[in-house]
């Protein structure tokens, strides 16, 4: 990617001299096929790919859990620009949850265990960070957030990791949902902070969020490989695999958790704001190549676009 100029992005709390970006609602249709599947999509990684399959499945939960959090919390936002952006925010959650179910289905039929682990997700959820209080969730979607948004600056970065690999829709998915993570990562954090701005809940906050990218999911993803071909544990390439994958995964150089651990950690700064890495230039860049109208990767799966009008 040729690095464009970045225009500095304008959060809810500066002066008025600027608009925020819009934040559009596209309806996708990939038709995921089984037999299409590749199942080493990241680095061709089976325990890495693991990780980002068993994401996927916890994904669909944890935006469901945002999409309930901001439509519980929109009818208290005084802002009406920023109560619009929570209906863009649902909008876009509401379809990443719909198309990520899909793909997790196409999943099921290579023998991941997609049923069970949709079971554990349905219990850790809904029997615990559905029952926290309307404050916890609130904070809790503010730290989701912020997870996804590193995730999506760092893959946005990587460009060439999604062409590693002949599995055009599951490149499609995931350059689509990593562009519109990084469209939409500071409207939880400004809710928050326009109803709470409490540091030590957005900590507890964090904290729960880093419990469940940082162990639960990875949890779920090192089982994914040992469910599918118990053969596994006995083949030195599988462990060949393994050590690749957690370079890959936790590297301190160019993997994905381990080289943004800075990032990560940036949102324990008490004046910290999403906007404070600003990714403008990188949407601006795959917006041109996902959505041109012609040559865009994501023009044969999209449906349809439209922006969220503005709330009373």
């Amino acid at each position: 990617m040729t690095t464009a100029t970045i225009h500095q992005y304008v959060p809810k709390t500066a002066p008025a001299t600027g608009e925020r970006p819009e934040v559009p609602i596209r309806h996708m249709d990939f038709q995921f096929d089984a037999r299409e599947l590749d199942d080493t999509f990241f680095r061709n990684t089976e325990l890495a790919s693991a990780y980002f399959e068993a994401l996927s499945i916890f994904l669909t939960y944890g935006e469901d859990l945002v999409i309930d959090t901001a439509r519980y919390h929109r009818q208290f936002v005084k802002d009406p620009e920023l109560k619009r952006l929570v209906t863009a925010l649902i909008g876009q959650e509401a379809i990443h949850s719909k198309m990520h179910n899909e793909f997790n289905d196409v999943l099921a039929k290579h023998r991941y265990p997609v049923n069970f682990y949709r079971f554990l997700a349905d219990r850790v959820f809904e029997l615990g960070f559905k029952k926290l209080s309307n404050r916890m969730q609130l904070s809790l979607m503010a730290g989701i957030e912020h997870f996804t948004a590193v995730l999506a600056e760092y893959m946005m970065k990587h460009e060439d990791i999604f062409y590693e690999s002949h599995d055009e829709k599951q490149r499609a998915l995931w350059m689509w949902h990593m562009l519109e993570e990084s469209e939409h990562k500071d409207i939880a954090y400004d809710v928050f902070q326009e109803l709470s701005g409490d540091y030590g809940l957005r900590m507890r906050g964090f904290a729960l969020a880093a419990f469940t990218i940082f162990f639960l999911v990875p949890l779920g993803g090192s089982l994914i490989p040992v469910f599918r071909k118990p053969s596994n544990l006995l083949r030195p390439s599988y462990w060949k695999d393994v050590r690749r994958s957690l370079a890959v995964l936790a590297g301190p150089r160019e993997g994905v958790f381990g080289s943004t651990i800075k990032h990560t950690l940036d949102y324990l700064r008490r004046d910290f704001h999403p906007s404070d890495h600003d990714t403008s230039a990188y949407l601006e860049y795959y917006k041109e190549k996902l959505l041109h109208p012609e040559t865009g990767l994501l023009t044969p799966y999209m449906t349809k676009e439209f922006i969220p009008g503005k709330r009373a």
